[in-house]
């Protein structure tokens, strides 16, 4: 079943219902909802594994960034004879966008894959940022991080980047500086040398 808004509300505050993330282990800790669990896997091949663990009575309420990797696992989950399966209509980004934050059972904010990084209530930008040395989002309190270097490393992959990967990281940080004295500089808008 597909449940928005006071249903799925209702459902997940249910003690009995499994709120179940299905998203990888670094967007659960940029934010979830309340008393969700994470499975901890990194690819769908990995779910079958953590399924055996589950109850195929017990309600479960699933949910993911925009729903589509809930289709597939719970596709899979009622070929395997779960009985109770029910995921967040639309993702946790039709939730957000639609819940007043009044209402909302969200807890942090919701990583998202363009250059936000990350969203809150409304859809409002959040707060956090992506480190170009290793892709992971970050935190306002891992920006702080004497580790942190803009554009080269954080607290997470300090230490760990190849002299290679450094060098580049330097050269990145070169054009967009260069870029943003030109004016020619948006996130969005990718140029090569042949369109200047």
């Amino acid at each position: 079943k597909y449940l928005a808004g006071k249903s799925w509300n209702k459902l997940i505050s249910n003690k009995g219902t499994l709120v179940l993330d299905v998203r990888k282990p670094f967007e659960f800790k940029v934010g979830s909802f309340k008393n969700a669990i994470n499975p901890n896997v990194k690819h769908f091949r990995d779910f079958p594994k953590y399924l055996k663990q589950i109850k195929k009575t017990k309600p479960v309420a699933m949910f993911c960034t925009g729903g589509i990797r809930c289709e597939k696992i719970s596709s899979y989950m009622i070929k395997k004879g779960f009985k109770n399966v029910n995921q967040l209509h639309g993702g946790i980004l039709n939730y957000l966008e639609k819940i007043p934050e009044k209402n909302s059972l969200w807890d942090g904010e919701c990583f998202v894959f363009d250059n936000r990084v990350s969203v809150k209530n409304e859809l409002k930008d959040g707060t956090f940022q992506l480190c170009h040395a290793c892709r992971a989002p970050l935190s306002k309190t891992q920006i702080k991080s004497k580790k942190y270097l803009k554009g080269l490393s954080c607290p997470k992959c300090y230490g760990k980047i190849s002299e290679a990967k450094k060098k580049s990281l330097i050269d990145r940080n070169k054009q967009i500086s260069i870029a943003k004295r030109k004016g020619l500089y948006s996130p969005f808008i990718k140029q090569t040398v042949s369109d200047l």
